[in-house]
C-alpha cells in the first residue's frame, strides 16, 4: 500500500499498523492483505464479489477488521460481505472506506454488508465513511446494511461520516427476534453541496425485542440531508428513534420519523429537532478568546461526539 492508502485507512479504521486478529484490507478493488485467527475465518467469495467472515460459536474479545480504500479516480465498485457470528460470541467489527480522489473521474464504492447474529450473540460495529482530494471527479458512497438478529443478541452500530463524501445513499434494514436489542448511533456533517440520505427500516418481531436508532448531524453551506427512520413493532416491544440535527448557511434537512404498531403492546416513540445554532453559546465561547469561526467549531465537535 503507498502512503496515502496508508492514511485513508487510519482515517477510517484508526489503524496505523498491523491490527491484531482477523482482518481483510481491500485497496483500490483488490485484497491488499488478509489475517484469519482459530475462530475468524474469512473466504473470499467464489465469483470475487466479496468476503464471507464466519465467527465460531463462543468466540470472546476478539476483532475483524474490514477497511476498504480507494485512492485511483474513476474506480466504481460494489462489494458484497457476509458476517456469521455464532451464538454467545462477543466481537467488535470495524468496516469503514475512505476515497482519495485527485482526479476528473467519479470515484464510488457500494458496500452491501449482511449480518447473521446468533442467540445470545453480541456485536459491536463501527463503519466510518472518509473522503479527500482535489480533483473534480466525485467521492461517492452508498452502504448497505442488513442485520438479522436471533432472540437474545445484541448489536451496537456506530455509523460516522464526518468529512469529504459528496454523496452517500445509506440504507439500513434489520430484523429484530425475541430479547434481542440493536442500537444505533449516527453522526454526520455535510458541506458544500454534499448529499447525504439515511433510511432505517427496523422490524421488531419478538417478544421483548427493543430498538434505539438516534442520529446526531450538522449540515452547512449549501449541503442536503435526509434521515427516514421506520420503526415497525410486530410484538410486545420498545422502539425509540430520534434526529437531531444543527442546520447552518443555505443548508436543507428533512427528517422523516415513522412509527408503525402491530401489536397492542408495541410501546414506541420517535423525536425530531433541526434549528440553528444559538447566539449565546457562540458570543460565551467568543469570551474566553476564541473568534466566531473558533466557536462554530468547538460546538460542532461537542454535538457531534
Amino acid at each position: 500500500m503507498d502512503e496515502i492508502q496508508k492514511r485513508i485507512l487510519a482515517e477510517v479504521a484508526d489503524l496505523h499498523t498491523v491490527p491484531e486478529g482477523a482482518y481483510n484490507i481491500r485497496a483500490n478493488g483488490k485484497m491488499a492483505a488478509r489475517n484469519t485467527t482459530a475462530n475468524i475465518d474469512i473466504i473470499s467469495k467464489e465469483d470475487g464479489s466479496g468476503i464471507d467472515i464466519r465467527i465460531r460459536p463462543g468466540t470472546k474479545k476478539e476483532s475483524v477488521h474490514i477497511p476498504v480504500v480507494l485512492s485511483e479516480s474513476g474506480l466504481k465498485e460494489t462489494v458484497y460481505n457476509d458476517f456469521f457470528i455464532g451464538e454467545d460470541s462477543d466481537v467488535v467489527i470495524v468496516a469503514g472506506c475512505g476515497i482519495s480522489n485527485c482526479g476528473s473521474q467519479d470515484s464510488e464504492h457500494d458496500g452491501v454488508h449482511r449480518f447473521y447474529v446468533g442467540k445470545n450473540a453480541k456485536v459491536r460495529y463501527v463503519e466510518k465513511h472518509y473522503g479527500e482530494g482535489d480533483g473534480r471527479g466525485k467521492r461517492i458512497l452508498n452502504p448497505v446494511t442488513e442485520v438479522y438478529m436471533e432472540e437474545g443478541s445484541s448489536v451496537e452500530m456506530e455509523m460516522v461520516q464526518i468529512k469529504g463524501v459528496d454523496s452517500t445513499q445509506r440504507k439500513t434494514v434489520a430484523e429484530v427476534a425475541a430479547g434481542a436489542r440493536l442500537v444505533v448511533r449516527e453522526r454526520l456533517l455535510t458541506h458544500g453541496s454534499q448529499n447525504a440520505v439515511s433510511d432505517y427500516l427496523v422490524n421488531l418481531n419478538g417478544e421483548n425485542s427493543s430498538a434505539d436508532v438516534v442520529s446526531r448531524s450538522v449540515a452547512q453551506d449549501e449541503s442536503y440531508q435526509k434521515f427516514d427512520s421506520r420503526i415497525v413493532g410486530n410484538a410486545p416491544c420498545n422502539g425509540h428513534t430520534e434526529c437531531d440535527a444543527i442546520i447552518m448557511g443555505k443548508a436543507r434537512i428533512l427528517a422523516v420519523p415513522q412509527l408503525e404498531a402491530n401489536d397492542i403492546d408495541a410501546a414506541l416513540i420517535h423525536e425530531a429537532a433541526i434549528g440553528k445554532i444559538a447566539g449565546e453559546q457562540i458570543v460565551k465561547l467568543m469570551t474566553l478568546g476564541l473568534t466566531e469561526e473558533e466557536a462554530e467549531a468547538q460546538i460542532i465537535n461537542g454535538f457531534l461526539k
